[in-house]
């Protein structure tokens, strides 16, 4: 990735937070019949070692998962990228005060983004499936008024509904991220970007992003 020194996160817990508020990933594989491109969410744990994984989970009629099969079933071979995108937006020439003095101001789209890098596994074990869908599940169904939980559903109708799933777990050896919000510029000109956001109807916490104020966004497990 392209990344310009003042653009870089260097912050881990900044990183950290952009994979836990949109968990929705772009998961990038070198698969045998070229570059494979799935989208799925992807939950981070911590291992007890201190490692970071990213769990998740694809339907068995995709046929990512017989990468970890034959000649390829050493992990170490599955080389794959999972790309988290957390908020972006155009930013209009418009909001510059620069526009009104002399008009040398261009358009440009402002946005975080984290690339975690790894090594690519199909756990087979039962227990981690499960495991891996109840705590899915717990996370997104957490402040509902009624949250459903794994066990409301009958077990053999889950037990078929995991047949037809396939667990994918990647081992994260490098976090990357970027976060471009015209950082370089002046005070008032991101106040600008700031109030155009506002204006184009985005909420406080992604324009105090997405103009520099902010290099981490929340979700409600923070």
């Amino acid at each position: 990735m392209y990344q310009p020194r003042h653009f870089a996160m260097t912050d881990e817990d900044a990183r950290m937070a952009v994979v836990r508020a949109y968990p929705f990933a772009t998961l990038v594989t070198d698969g045998d019949q070229g570059v494979c491109i799935d989208h799925l969410p992807l939950m981070v744990e911590q291992t007890s070692q201190g490692a970071l994984v990213l769990r998740g989970h694809i339907a068995r009629a995709n046929a990512l998962w017989r990468l970890g099969e034959g000649e390829r079933a050493d992990a170490a071979a599955i080389e794959a990228v999972a790309i988290f995108h957390g908020p972006d937006a155009y930013i209009s020439p418009g909001w510059y005060p620069d526009k009104r003095r002399h008009g040398r101001v261009v358009p440009t789209w402002n946005y975080q983004v984290v690339h975690a890098h790894g090594r690519l596994v199909f756990p087979r074990e039962s227990d981690w499936l499960t495991s891996h869908l109840t705590s899915l599940v717990d996370r997104f169904e957490a402040g509902r008024e009624a949250p459903w939980a794994v066990d409301d559903a009958p077990e053999d109708y889950l037990e078929g509904m995991r047949r037809g799933i396939v667990g994918v777990e990647l081992e994260v050896t490098r976090l990357v991220g970027k976060h471009k919000a015209s950082q370089q510029k002046p005070l008032e000109e991101r106040e600008g970007i700031r109030e155009g956001l506002r204006e184009d109807g985005r909420s406080a916490r992604d324009a105090a992003v997405l103009c520099g104020d902010d290099p981490a966004p929340r979700y409600e497990g923070d």
